[in-house]
Order: structure tokens, then sequence, then C-alpha cells
């Protein structure tokens, strides 16, 4: 009969059901750290106590959960021992999950006895402390699965092969011992067959259609976790069910599960960590039952700091239809259960997924196209939306060429001197901004007046604004020039240019990656939010065609072009020239010469150097790449080659086999004829 007594009986007075739901290294009478919460001092002791002739649990630091065995279960389950109903559910329980074999849960009469029962001992006589739970010794005879056994597994959609994967048997004979030592033996037959799930030191039996559905043999793991010998070393989804079954019917389907000895056992933690290494998402996949959802609501909760989340089946939770293997037996297909997980995971990623649905390309509804507001020749070097670089050494004319886009912008006239570049006039008056971070207000005001004499503007329009940032710390002026773009956003019904002269002086250090990505990310985002270029001026002298610093190379990266400005052999005389074109290759982007006028008292345009010039320079800044690539290494590919360029210089695949071409056309690298065809050296 299902009783109390009967429980501390067949469980050394209770201590095997402590073992069994408190999982971990501990000993009788020393302090632990308890897993039922996240303890933080050990002072929890399972002690045997004279009284109640059992074994409890006393928590110093959460009396809560002292008490003995079944009060201890019960708080595991959600379950009061106060309530005779919920004691009852707690016995069955014990009787279920330790394999006790006290009769049916169902249909055997249970004589709970509320009151504990005193057996007092003279107090000089030793209190006998029960010997730890032994192995039970077993011996079984495998068979060959029937036709009926393998149909059995096939409605789940499991197959010999997985069978055989997990060690799972078919068994003819299954001999052991009760917990009171009496031998007794199973026997399979075509109404009640006998499965065993094979370990190490232990067989767990399973008879689907039996009174007593699971009993075991040997010595089972504190820690049994069916399946985890059979996982990958990584994986993207890891269930874990409420059984054996389940984890083999989702295995036969293509997922990866484990499981437990039963849904109310204790998890162990250190598993579920190493596991969310290997894994992207742990998911409890339990029964829809009472007992499950109640499970796996608690399991969630205990394990939502490891990342693990809870999966509830569309089930009706009745005995016909309660787990994924009834899932599957009911008709349902691998896709549908990967359609539930899709839609598991729409909710769990809602907020995340609705943000991310404006970003969205829809190939049908093309973007606006960007307008392009600066370019040389019709290629674009500043677009709306994008950021647009200038570099070079001081004094060489980086701030006149500036003051050239600008005027070009703000404009009363057509046919003004743009040194060379074709600039979209602003019709709609919206905002023109220049913040200067290095010049004084003097030299900037200079600056200025330039600018309107070269536009022919007789006054500085109203939506042209200036400012000298010098005076501000580094970090004011950041915040400075977001919030006036987003005032004058708003005044002058948009953005037409921004030019930032020396975004160096954004930063404490232009080799400071993690301020460098800030600035650069942060300035992109404003370009893409207003709808204009923001021309980005750094005052850094360039080395060959890379920009130098992490705020160069973030810039280089970002840019729809970077423009040089450099002197060319004769002083008098500055030189543009190409470093990036998101479109084509820098190096087809003619070189612009400009200079200055005494009588016009401002520089002019001298139009483009020879096409002579322009293969010589390409020749030489090719020559310096080819040095930086060989310098390292004798021989490389083709394909490493081209993709070494690809990283040098920031340019698309196709331009790099151009420019490989012509390394080659101009013998600055050399095949070599004895290895292969695809190996080049250098001739430098």
């Amino acid at each position: 009969m299902l009783s109390k007594d009967a429980v501390l009986e067949r469980t050394n007075r209770g201590l095997d059901v402590f073992k069994h739901y408190i999982q971990g290294g501990w000993r009788v009478g020393r302090n632990f750290l308890n897993p039922l919460y996240e303890d933080h001092k050990a002072s929890c002791n399972i002690y045997f106590d004279r009284k109640s002739f059992s074994y409890r649990l006393k928590d110093f630091g959460n009396d809560v959960y002292s008490g003995d065995c079944f009060d201890i279960a019960g708080k595991i389950k959600g379950l009061n021992c106060s309530n005779p109903q919920n004691f009852v559910e707690i016995l069955k329980m014990i009787n279920r999950d330790l394999s006790l074999g006290l009769g049916n849960d169902d249909s055997f009469a249970v004589s709970v006895s509320m009151p504990a029962i005193s057996k007092k001992q003279p107090e000089n006589t030793p209190i006998s402390i029960p010997a730890p739970k032994k192995t039970k010794p077993y011996s079984v005879i495998n068979q060959t699965f029937s036709a009926r056994e393998t149909e059995f597994w096939r409605q789940y959609g499991i197959l010999p092969e997985i069978l055989k994967t997990y060690k799972v048997f078919s068994l003819k004979e299954f001999k052991s011992e009760n917990n009171e030592g009496k031998p007794f033996t199973l026997y399979s037959t075509d109404n009640e067959p006998i499965f065993g799930y094979s370990g190490k030191r232990h067989i767990k039996i399973y008879r689907p259609f039996s009174e007593i559905r699971f009993l075991y043999g040997g010595l089972l793991p504190d820690n049994y976790c069916f399946g985890l010998e059979q996982l990958p070393s990584k994986g993207d989804t890891l269930f874990i069910t409420g059984g054996e079954k389940d984890v083999l019917s989702l295995a036969a389907h293509g997922f990866h599960a484990i499981c437990f000895n039963s849904e109310t056992s204790n998890i162990p933690q250190n598993i579920i960590k190493k596991l969310s290494y290997r894994f992207k998402h742990i998911i409890l996949l339990y029964d829809t039952d009472k007992t499950g959802l109640e499970s796996s609501a608690k399991h969630g909760q205990q394990l939502s700091s490891l990342g693990v989340k809870r999966l509830v089946l569309p089930l009706s939770g009745t005995k016909q239809e309660k787990d994924i293997s009834d899932f599957f037996r009911i008709g349902k297909t691998k896709n549908d259960f990967i359609q539930l997980f899709i839609e598991f995971l729409d909710n769990l990623y809602s907020e995340t997924m609705a943000v991310l649905k404006p970003c969205e390309i829809d190939f049908n509804n093309p973007p606006i196209k960007s307008e392009m507001l600066i370019s040389i020749n019709d290629v674009p070097l500043g677009t709306q939306g994008n950021l647009f670089g200038i570099t070079g050494g001081e004094g060489t004319g980086k701030s006149n060429f500036v003051g050239a886009l600008i005027a070009g912008t703000i404009c009363e006239k057509d046919n003004i001197d743009t040194l060379g570049t074709i600039i979209q006039r602003n019709k709609d008056s919206k905002a023109v901004l220049l913040y200067d971070t290095e010049q004084s207000e003097t030299q900037l005001y200079k600056n200025i007046s330039s600018i309107l004499k070269r536009g022919r503007n007789k006054t500085m329009p109203a939506y042209f604004k200036a400012y000298c940032l010098t005076s501000m710390s580094r970090k004011e002026r950041m915040q400075a020039i977001v919030q006036s773009m987003d005032k004058f956003y708003y005044q002058f019904s948009g953005i037409q240019r921004v030019v930032i002269d020396g975004i160096a002086d954004l930063v404490r250090c232009a080799n400071d990656e993690a301020e460098s990505v800030g600035v650069i990310d942060e300035l992109y985002r404003l370009a893409g939010i207003y709808k204009t270029c923001i021309v980005c001026v750094l005052h850094f002298i360039p080395n060959g065609m890379k920009l130098r610093g992490h705020l160069g190379s973030e810039l280089q990266r970002k840019a729809a072009a970077i423009l040089s400005i450099e002197k060319d052999e004769n002083p008098q005389i500055s030189v543009v020239k190409a470093l990036k074109v998101r479109d084509g290759s820098p190096l087809d982007v003619p070189l612009v010469q400009f200079a200055w006028d005494k009588e016009k008292e401002m520089h002019v345009y001298l139009g483009e150097k020879p096409k002579e010039e322009k293969e010589k320079r390409k020749e030489t800044e090719l020559m310096g790449v080819a040095k930086t690539i060989f310098a390292k290494q004798r021989f490389c590919t083709y394909v490493d080659l081209c993709e070494q360029i690809q990283t040098l210089l920031d340019v698309k695949e196709r331009t790099a086999k151009s420019y490989v071409k012509f390394m080659k056309d101009r013998e600055i690298i050399l095949r070599d004829t004895a290895n292969s065809s695809y190996f080049i050296i250098s001739n430098i």
C-alpha cells in the first residue's frame, strides 16, 4: 500500500528521496548550498532526526526550505504537504520517480498518515544511520525487435537506426531485486513489451503498456541525462524534454535533445552552463499536462540566468496528446515543428523584429535614389546619406578646396569656379553648416569671406551657419554638432551640406579604436537621418592610398569617397586625387589641379593633369602596394593577391583584378614560370 511509512521504509528513511531531488555532492551532516534557490552561503544541512526517525533538511538561511523529504519534494512540485490531496500527489510522485513499486498510483488505495511517527530510543542508544542506496543487481536478455515493437516506435518517427544510436534494446527478460532485496523477473509479451535504455553501469526499463512503466537496474547516476553522449560538439538548438521517447522522436526528425530522469527531477545547472557554450538555444519542451506545465515553468525560472527558454506545444494535454512524440504521431511533420519554433522566435524577438522591419529591403519598391551633390567628371563623390572625406597635409589647400564646395552650394549665380568639381546648388535654401575645430575665429572669418566672394554672394545667406569650436571640449563639440543639426534641420526644412573641418578634434586620440568607430558611426547615422552629405576633413598626411590611424581607417571604410589634397612637384600647385570611390576605381578619377591667383585673390582651377601623369601616379602607388604585400612573403597566389589589394585599398574585387593586370603589364610583379600559373612573385 502506498503510504508515508511505506515510502520511508523503502527510501532509507527518506534519504534516497533527498538524493533524488537535491542534486550535487552534499553529504549528511555537512553544510552545503541549497540548489533550490540562489544560495550564497552554505547553511543548508540534511540530518537524521531522532523524534521522527527519518531524515530532515534544515536551511538556516531560508527556513521555508526546512522540512522532511515530503516537504522538499512538495516544494519542488509546487504542492503543500499540509493539504491532504497534495500530500497524496507527493506520495505518488515519489513512488513514480524513484520506481519504488508501491502499486499502481491510480488503482491502489493510498493511506496517508499525516502525523509523524515518533519512534523513541533510549538517550544513550547510538543512532543507526541507514546505508546509502546500493547498486541493484540485474541481468537482461536482449532480443530482436518484433514487427509490433518496431511499429510502436515507428509511429513516433523513430527508426531502428535511431534506437541503435541511443542504445535502446528490446528485452526478452529482465531480472533484478526490489528495495527489500527480493528478486523478481519480468518477461516481455506482445501486449507488454519491455525496452531498455542502456547506460555504462545501469539500465532504465521502459514498459509503455504496463502498470509500472519505469524501473531501473544497476546504479542510476545522480545526474542521469539521456542523450547527452549523442549530442554534437556544437549546434543551433537543444531541447530538454520530459522523457527518453521524446528525445528519440526529436532526434529522428533531425533535432538535438536530452532528458533527465523525469520532468520533476532537478536539472543540474553545471550541465546546462556547459551546454550553453555549445548551443545557441536551449529550450524546455515538456508535456502539456499539469505536471509538465508546472515543471517547465519552474525550471524555466530557475535556469533563466543561463538563457534557457520554454516552449509549450499546442496540444490538449490528455494522455493521448501531451508531448512531442504525440505531436509527430498525430501527423505533424518536421516542417510543422520548425514553423512552431519560428513563431516562438518571432514572439521572443518581437521588439527587435518590429524595429528591424523598416530596415528591410523591398525589392519591388526600390528606395529613392540618392542625389549626387558633389562630383568630378560625372563620378559621384558626395551623395545624400553618405560621408565624404577630404584629407591631406598642412598647407596643401584643404580649407580652400572645402570653401569651393560650400561656395558652389550657396552661390547666387552660375558658372563660378568650384576647383574642378560639379556642385548641386541649394535651390531650396536648406541649411548649410560649417563646423571648424582647428582654426581661430579670425581665420574662419577670412575663410567665410573668401567663400562668399567665390560664390558671388552679396551677403551671408541666413541658412549658412559657421561655427568656431576651438574653445569647446571634444565631448562638447560632438554634442553641439548633433543638437544644432537637429535644430537647423527643422528650421530650414532640411540640411543641404555639413562640413566638419577637423574631425580628429572630436576624439581624444585618432588611434583610439572605440572612439573612432563611435564618432564615424554617429556621423554616418546623422547623414542618413537628415539625408545630407557630411564632408569630413581629416588633417592627416596620407600614406600612399590608405589613411593612417583608426579614425582614418574607419572613415575610409564608411565614406562614399575620399579625396586627398597634395602639393605637386611645383609647390605652387595643389593636386586633388581620389583615394576611394565607392562606384568605380579611384585611379580612374582625373587628377585635378588648382593654384593661387593673385589677380583674382583666390585659388583657381588649372584643369586636369595629363593622362601620362595619371598613369605614372597609378604605377607609383601600385608599386608601393606591391612592396607592402611582398614585404613578408615571397610568393602569393592570384586569389590572395586580389584579396590583399581589396583590403589595403578598400576596393571591389573587379577593381583589384584590374590592378593586378596593370601591375603585370608594367612588370611590377611577375609570374613564376617554374611554379603553377596561380603563383605570383615580386620583381622589385
